[in-house]
């Protein structure tokens, strides 16, 4: 439950594994549906809408399956002691790998895929480039331009034909 969880955060979202493990029990805001990622690569803070799939995942994984801990805040803890640490990137890396293999993808290894596929859905179904960048808290729109290179469909649909070839 744990790692699906986790896996949900990556996938939906766009988040990376350090923002993943990073996540506190506080920044969880259950009425107002929202997620408040802290520690982002820019040192900024996010406070993002929680989709339900992905908000049941956690709350399934909190109320079922969640150690109990002393101390620790953190969202995402060890299932086995020291409980009260909080898990490292590496546990995230793993679940992602255990994913990719149950589903037969046995060449894929990293997380960063997600969060292109996350670009991609969100350009295919008609968010614009400065949206993506808001939703992967890029701070330049430039780091996001990266993902025009993947949205083949909507290239397509604005190329114009090549001078001297019949169409």
């Amino acid at each position: 439950m744990r790692d699906y969880a986790m896996v949900r955060c990556l996938v939906d979202l766009g988040l990376r594994v350090g923002e993943v493990v990073q996540i506190q029990l506080d920044d969880l805001n259950w009425r107002d549906g929202t997620l408040r990622i802290r520690r982002t690569k820019s040192r900024r803070m996010y406070v993002m809408p929680l989709p339900e799939a992905t908000g049941c995942a956690i709350a399934d994984y909190i109320r079922s399956a969640r150690k109990a801990t002393a101390v620790s805040r953190s969202a995402f803890v060890r299932h086995y002691a020291p409980v009260d640490t909080p898990l490292g990137t590496g546990r995230v890396h793993q679940a992602v790998h255990a994913a990719y293999v149950r589903a037969g993808l046995t060449n894929r290894t990293g997380s960063h895929p997600l969060r292109h596929s996350v670009a991609r859905r969100l350009l295919r179904s008609g968010s614009s480039l400065k949206e993506v960048a808001d939703i992967l808290r890029h701070r330049s729109i430039n780091t996001t331009a990266i993902y025009t290179k993947i949205d083949r469909r909507s290239l397509d649909a604005v190329a114009l034909p090549w001078l001297g070839r019949t169409s």
